[in-house]
């Protein structure tokens, strides 16, 4: 966590010269915009991503991060990065001017000893996982929350949460996630999260986080009650397709398609709704 100090001392100390003439700023929020455009072009196209590309188009990732405010150079934590989608976005996007942290919560309050023992030690194995990605050498770390030096606090940017919600819900693992995303983030740093949506009317026991499905309105009041507030929706990740109601949950649509049902197969992915969240005082 030291290399990630360093590099937030490093962006404070390039805000701090930047020039204050208006018309200067202009010309450097139009280069900065650019330049993250071609560094998120360039991320998308990596090599590394060649087994990722076919979600793009129902994941939508230079859309969703624009919408999340993550910028080159930013200090980013992606809240359980599993199988590294988003990690082999993000890496290379972030640059090495950047910094990002897999992220996976404090096991120690789960109500499953299996997934406990499967997010735990992400320290440990985060460098191996690194390595098949082909990103071993980048500015990527990987650890629990629980094992976060108290020196990280308040030096992030962004905390993301892409899909993973329902399992903190169900997990009992809401309260030390978010309150520790809150401790991690700057003063004006956000957090961003994409969740499959079920529909406002769907019952109690379908939105349990047993069927991967979570009432909008619920996500919404679980982040405000935990110090943050809403900055933004986005219907970047809508699919009006997907009814939301199925029996097995969100893993009988693409790409897990669970039960195989023909009817489903060709509907993309989960409806998902993209909110931004900001740190509240």
């Amino acid at each position: 966590m030291r290399s990630i100090l360093a590099a937030t001392a490093a962006v404070a100390a390039m805000a701090f010269t930047a020039p204050a003439l208006a018309d200067h700023h202009k010309t450097m929020d139009h280069s900065a915009h650019n330049a993250s455009h071609a560094a998120m072009m360039m991320a998308l196209v990596d090599a590394r991503r060649d087994g990722d590309r076919a979600r793009d188009e129902f994941r939508n990732p230079a859309e969703t991060l624009a919408f999340f405010k993550v910028e080159p150079g930013m200090i980013v934590a992606d809240v359980v990065p599993g199988g590294g989608w988003y990690t082999r976005v993000l890496v290379p996007y972030l640059g090495l001017d950047g910094q990002y942290l897999g992220l996976n919560p404090d096991m120690r309050t789960s109500n499953s000893p299996q997934m406990a023992e499967r997010w735990s030690g992400l320290a440990e194995k985060f460098p191996a996982q690194l390595a098949e990605w082909g990103l071993e050498g980048s500015n990527a770390q990987g650890t629990n929350l629980d094992q976060v030096d108290d020196d990280a606090a308040g030096t992030f940017d962004r905390v993301l949460i892409f899909r993973e919600m329902h399992n903190l819900q169900r997990l009992n693992l809401v309260y030390s996630t978010l309150t520790g995303a809150r401790k991690l983030l700057k003063d004006d740093g956000m957090l961003g999260i994409v969740q499959h949506r079920a529909k406002e009317d769907a019952s109690a026991d379908y939105t349990d986080g047993s069927k991967g499905y979570l009432r909008q309105k619920d996500v919404i009041a679980l982040a405000e009650a935990h110090g943050f507030e809403l900055v933004e929706t986005s219907e970047i990740n809508a699919n009006a397709a997907d009814t939301a109601d199925h029996e097995r949950g969100v893993w009988e649509m693409p790409p897990s398609w669970g039960t195989k049902k023909e009817e489903l197969k060709d509907l993309g992915e989960s409806d998902r709704m993209t909110l931004l969240f900001r740190k509240r005082p």
